[in-house]
């Protein structure tokens, strides 16, 4: 019994002892953290996305300290939050651009498939499978979420089998764009009065495209010769918008024959060509 006792009352000393020690080492051995930091990090949403690319809301608060990141670089909180850094810095706050997850892909090859998939209900176990999953265009949504499983802002969902992104809800945290094992989920800037996208990535030739989606790009060119601004080209087969020189205006996506270019996520109808007028009457001949 008396070694027991013994035994816990030494435990206890040396317990306190290196309770001490631990408690010495700590303010001794202390790194000050400048008050800043700690400012930038409690007006930051906390939301950890790494949308600023530092690992999450404290790697970037310190990275703004140490001058190694912009005050606008927080793609969840937005000009508010970059505003009140800027502020914490004593330095004039930058203006972004909005941005938004766009997914490169209508939908247009649903029906096509390869074979059917049946597996992992995720896109990354379905693109290890021969042909890269069961789609029939190889740049084509697999539409098993796996965006959808990993956006922290509930802003992108699976529908009809392609994956859609609310661009209310969207951060532009780059955690889609990253999961996707297909790439074609990249970063637009979202700044004209209408959003103008181009939602395909194939760039297969034209006759290709048609025999694996019905309203894939096929590189037709109509886009581009449409465009007042010169802001799309086609590249490889893929007609791409230059969002520094597009301004929204649509004419694209009337003359598009496949129906693929979305003006505010929308296909437009397209205009009635205004009638001809009709050839003025000849003049009877006047009489001699």
């Amino acid at each position: 019994m008396n070694t027991v006792i013994a035994a816990v009352v030494v435990l206890g000393v040396l317990g306190a002892i290196f309770g001490l020690i631990l408690a010495y080492a700590s303010k001794a051995f202390a790194v000050e953290k400048d008050p800043r930091e700690e400012a930038i990090s409690a007006c930051l949403p906390g939301a950890n996305c790494g949308g600023c690319g530092y690992p999450g809301c404290g790697g970037y608060a310190a990275a703004v300290v140490a001058g190694k990141a912009a005050t606008n670089c927080c793609a969840a909180g937005g000009d508010a939050v970059a505003a009140q850094i800027a502020e914490i810095m004593g330095v004039k706050a930058e203006a972004s651009a909005k941005m938004i997850a766009q997914v490169q892909c209508t939908g247009g090859c649903r029906g096509h498939e390869q074979y059917e998939y049946v597996g992992i209900h995720d896109c990354a176990a379905a693109a290890r499978l021969p042909g890269g999953g069961p789609a029939g265009c190889s740049f084509g949504c697999l539409g098993f979420g796996t965006c959808e499983a990993v956006c922290p802002f509930d802003a992108i969902h699976v529908v009809d089998g392609v994956a859609k992104v609310d661009e209310e809800k969207c951060k532009a945290c780059k955690k889609c764009v990253d999961a996707c094992p297909r790439h074609i989920i990249l970063l637009a800037p979202y700044k004209t009065k209408r959003h103008v996208a181009i939602t395909c990535s194939s760039k297969d030739k034209g006759a290709d495209v048609r025999k694996v989606c019905d309203n894939g790009c096929i590189g037709c060119g109509l886009c581009a010769k449409a465009c007042p601004k010169e802001a799309i080209t086609v590249d490889k087969n893929l007609a791409v918008i230059d969002y520094d020189k597009c301004v929204g205006c649509g004419l694209c996506a009337q003359k598009c024959p496949r129906k693929l270019i979305t003006v505010d996520g929308k296909v437009p109808e397209v205009k009635p060509a205004a009638p001809k007028a009709a050839p003025a009457a000849a003049k009877p001949e006047a009489a001699e």
